[in-house]
């Protein structure tokens, strides 16, 4: 075998592992969509249930009533869960659809921080999506979710701060501290992200080199039985 017949036998493993690569990617990316879009659905009945049953005691003492927030769970939740949903069905695998799904839900654990009247149980939502986001694979989807949420509660913190940390008057740093929290998590996350991209990319050429060699000795004992057939049986008596 000459050098250009290696060369070409090269780029062509190189080339196979590629396009496994992509095809995996391509399968975890839209099959994630689709996970994030019944998780958009069922954060939306969540969030009503929660508007419902708590946020009455949460903002009005024990006096319950039908609280603005059930209006806020159902309509603000819907425009919430719209988008991706529509993404996901319609764009799956799609750069801007798990960008736009990552915003989304941190908008949405914004969304329950304030219907539960800014508790710290439900800050762990945040933690909880960055970690269902490392399912893309994806790491700069995790830094749309951060700036989404440091900007949330930046905002929210000055104009609401009872709406975010269930205090009327806190800290003007308090918006830093959750945010270096946040930073601090999804170091280890985009870590985890890029040596699981690197793992893909291993299997992909370890797949293609198999795939390469079987074809090989498959062509090989083709040759050899085309070359030298069996000699034909002889004749009964």
């Amino acid at each position: 075998m000459t050098a250009t017949d290696l060369d070409a036998a090269a780029n062509a493993i190189v080339q196979r592992a590629t396009d496994r690569f992509r095809a995996h990617r391509d399968q975890i990316l839209s099959s994630t969509d689709r996970l994030f879009m019944w998780l958009m659905l069922g954060q939306w009945v969540f969030a009503i249930l929660i508007a419902l049953v708590y946020s009455p005691y949460a903002w009005e003492g024990k006096v319950k009533t039908v609280h603005a927030h059930v209006y806020t769970a159902v309509f603000l939740g819907a425009a919430l869960s719209s988008l991706p949903v529509a993404l996901a069905l319609l764009r799956p695998g799609w750069v801007v659809t798990r960008h736009v799904i990552a915003a989304a839900q941190m908008l949405w654990s914004a969304l329950l921080i304030h219907l539960t009247g800014g508790r710290i149980e439900t800050h762990f939502h945040v933690f909880g999506s960055l970690g269902f986001l490392v399912a893309y694979r994806d790491w700069p989807v995790l830094i749309t979710a951060t700036l989404v949420v440091a900007i949330d509660h930046l905002i929210r913190g000055w104009i609401w701060p009872e709406s975010v940390y269930g205090i009327t008057n806190p800290e003007w740093w308090r918006f830093l501290e959750h945010a270096f929290w946040v930073a601090f998590a999804i170091q280890f996350l985009i870590i985890v992200c890029i040596r699981s991209v690197r793992d893909m990319r291993m299997l992909a050429e370890k797949g293609a080199e198999l795939e390469a060699l079987s074809e090989g000795e498959w062509r090989r004992s083709s040759v050899l039985e085309r070359v030298d057939p069996a000699p034909p049986r002889p004749a009964a008596v």
